[in-house]
């Protein structure tokens, strides 16, 4: 069946249409706002494979160049690795839409979005996640969906639903919200310090704007849907359930009361061990069933003791961070760096300061940029005690460097006043929760290390959530275990003033407004801690840039000299750096930046621009190198790029019969500027440094360029065709 339908999202009309593109699709949707068009489709087996112990679902975002009408720059001429923006759109796809799954639905699902038209005005994320929705809606997989996808951004005060990218612009928050009819199910974005009562009303704002949407993907999957595939049974067998819980429970309890990681985790394994020795002669090739049902009592009794004795699985109460250890300069030749510990998760942060060339060049649909801050995280398998193969930055590497990157964005001081380019490195050397909290924490105190002006140090903290019918708890820097056996990871990252950066995933249906205001409190309390235990370290910024790091000089030039310090084909900077070692980066406005970590080599650099672009004065002194020799007069280069006439009357105070008596090509003669007229012609004068001989006598002026005040075709300065008389001298000899 087709179906074309549209909604108002905002100001935003957004069109979903089916059954005309992808039809053997399980389900397929073109998502179109503007001239934005994105095909989003989902499909699946309709059993799981033998063995499958989890949710086996892939989520795919492709940008297609075409879209914008382009073609892939670079040796191989089509679209090959996903770019980091494509990565993270479909981590933006997969989170909201994963816990609404059946439990124990084991069957294979694949969504893919391909952005097919992009009209460089409407951002695609949020559209993609619409699509998804909507897709599997359409599709024969069971799911207790819809949700839809919603941006909020804030302009004058003003929320907006879905801003364009010119609104983006000037907007203090981006912030991308999943909805359900009942619930906020992910959230993820950044803002200007925005208050926590501010951040509640952008996501109520924007669960409010997302109901139309899901109301239009019901009505569609009404008409259109495929018939769902039954949802898996779980199977229940209360007598092997019994048996565990009568051998585990005691060893289970124990272990739950080990604060120490890697200690509790071995006596959990111990007592599995000890559980399957116990049962097996009882239930015979039942092994694995024993297995589950000891890791479903685990989590029970490790959710129930939360619950019920307000003990966590550490000892702590629920509001507790973990203790904090903090050691800048920890290594000795970066620019900055930091070893921040907290509990059992620690991170080694270094802060590097680059120059313009630096700069990373960025290519999407909607053009080039280029990013100036940039923060990488490494997550190697030694930080949780395992081995695996290392083969890059993987997708969690990439959403948990993102948002540490967007938690220090906001307070990272403007090109203007700091002309540094900024990278941020994490490495984790442990991890037991919350490892990008520590890398926001961590990159923070880097850049005050390596003398880097934030506008306010950034810390950051993950919340947890347990939550059983009406009762729930609320868990303020939440461990390995505890973000495994609770129902909501909520990082939040912010200066004392307000928050940075924000990103919610739930486990459950949806979160109450009520739970997450507690929960925006409860992390402001803690972020305010952590931000104590950074400031009784290092208080603010270093005073001076590290001595390893590059100095940055910034000098303003007239627009039409940047050519003259490009030269031709590049050949004076290119020059410049040879000589000088330094990195020069110049703006088409004049702006010439010029970097070096030698003060001497800048200052020489300096000094090599300026010669260059220091305009002639008249009254100044110069050492003239001699260009041309005409029978009138000497044409003298006193600057790169400036030549001035010196006429023969004015080489010597006596008379001069011949030019070349004085002076020949390359010749250097030390001469002083005395005129330059309208059209920047510069006349020269030799004489004037010379001492005046006993009893000359001054004649009255002549013009320039003639002894008798008429002028003549050519003359001084730049002119090439004829030249003014000749004069025997500016005065005469006589006697007294």
């Amino acid at each position: 069946m087709y179906i074309k339908e549209s909604v108002k999202l905002g100001d935003r009309l957004i069109t979903l249409e089916t059954g005309r593109v992808a039809k053997q699709a399980g389900g397929a949707v073109l998502v179109t706002c503007g001239e934005t068009v994105l095909l989003v489709t989902c499909c699946g087996a309709s059993s799981a494979r033998p063995g499958a112990d989890f949710l086996p679902l892939t989520v795919d975002y492709v940008e297609k160049t075409y879209a914008a009408g382009k073609i892939p720059g670079g040796f191989f001429k089509r679209e090959g690795r996903l770019r980091d923006q494509e990565v993270l759109t479909a981590r933006l796809i997969d989170r909201p839409c994963r816990p609404l799954f059946p439990e124990g639905y084991r069957a294979e699902i694949q969504v893919l979005a391909t952005v097919m038209s992009h009209d460089g005005e409407h951002p695609t994320d949020v559209l993609a996640m619409t699509g998804a929705s909507a897709a599997i809606s359409l599709s024969p997989i069971p799911w207790h969906g819809p949700i839809a996808g919603v941006r909020v951004g804030r302009v004058d005060g003003q929320f907006i639903a879905n801003p364009t990218y010119a609104e983006l612009a000037q907007s203090d928050c981006d912030l991308m919200i999943a909805a359900s009819k009942d619930a906020i199910m992910m959230v993820e974005g950044l803002a200007s310090e925005m208050t926590e009562g501010d951040v509640i009303e952008a996501l109520f704002f924007g669960h409010k704007a997302v109901q139309p949407t899901i109301e239009l993907i019901q009505a569609m999957q009404a008409s259109a849907g495929k018939e769902k595939w039954p949802e898996p049974e779980v199977p229940q067998d209360s007598a092997l359930e019994v048996e565990v819980a009568a051998v585990a429970t005691s060893p289970i309890q124990q272990a739950c009361a080990l604060a120490e990681k890697f200690t509790r985790s071995k006596a959990f394994s111990v007592a599995k061990k000890q559980t399957v020795a116990e049962l097996a002669a009882k239930f015979p090739e039942r092994e694995g069933d024993i297995k589950e049902a000891f890791s479903n009592l685990q989590y029970d009794l490790m959710r129930r003791q939360v619950l019920e004795e307000g003990r966590r699985v550490d000892g702590r109460d629920y509001r507790t961070v973990r203790p904090i250890t903090i050691e800048p300069t920890f290594l000795p030749r970066t620019h900055g760096s930091c070893l921040f510990t907290r509990g059992e998760t620690q991170a080694i942060v270094t802060a590097t300061l680059g120059t313009a060339q630096d700069e990373q060049r960025i290519d999407s649909l909607t053009g080039d940029s280029w990013k100036r801050f940039m923060l990488h995280y490494n997550f190697p398998p030694f930080c949780v005690g395992e081995t695996k193969p290392m083969r890059g930055p993987g997708r969690r590497e990439i959403g948990h460097g993102t948002l540490a990157e967007r938690a220090l964005s906001a307070v990272i001081p403007p090109k203007e006043s700091f002309p540094y380019t900024l990278r941020i490195v994490s490495e984790i050397t442990e991890s037991n929760g919350s490892s990008s909290m520590a890398s926001v924490c961590g990159g923070s105190l880097a850049l005050m290390d390596a003398g880097v002006p934030l506008l306010a140090p950034v810390a950051g903290v993950a919340m947890g959530l347990i939550k059983e019918g009406e009762k729930y708890a609320i868990l303020t820097d939440i461990l390995g275990d505890e973000d495994h056996l609770g129902d909501m990871d909520f990082k939040v990252c912010g200066t004392a003033k307000g928050v940075t950066a924000i990103q919610m995933d739930i486990k459950i249906e949806g979160l109450s407004r009520t739970i997450m205001e507690e929960a925006l409190a409860q992390a402001r309390e803690a972020r305010l801690h952590v931000l104590e235990k950074m400031a009784a370290v290092l208080p603010e910024a270093r005073p001076e840039l590290s001595k390893y790091s590059p100095r940055i000089t910034s000098i303003k030039v007239k627009p039409e000299h940047v050519r003259v310090i490009i030269g031709p084909g590049g050949k004076m900077i290119k020059g410049i750096v040879d000589q000088t070692g330094v990195s020069i980066d110049i703006k088409d406005d004049g702006t010439v930046t010029i970097a070096s970590s030698d003060g001497e080599a800048m200052k020489k650099a300096i000094a090599i621009i300026e010669s260059l672009t220091t305009e002639p004065e008249v009254g100044q002194d110069y050492k003239g190198v001699v260009r041309r020799v005409e029978p009138y007069g000497a044409f003298l280069e006193v600057m790169p790029g400036h030549d001035g006439l010196l006429h023969i009357s004015d080489m010597a105070w006596e008379r001069v019969d011949s030019v070349e008596s004085v002076m020949n090509l390359g010749d250097t003669v030390d001469v002083r500027i005395v005129n330059i007229d309208r059209e920047g012609r510069v006349r020269l004068s030799r004489k004037v440094l010379l001492e005046k001989p006993e009893g000359y006598v001054e004649e009255p002026p002549s013009s320039f360029g003639d002894r008798d005040g008429g002028r003549r075709s050519g003359g001084g300065g730049r002119g090439r065709d004829g030249g003014p008389g000749r004069s025997s001298g500016g005065g005469r000899f006589r006697r007294d």
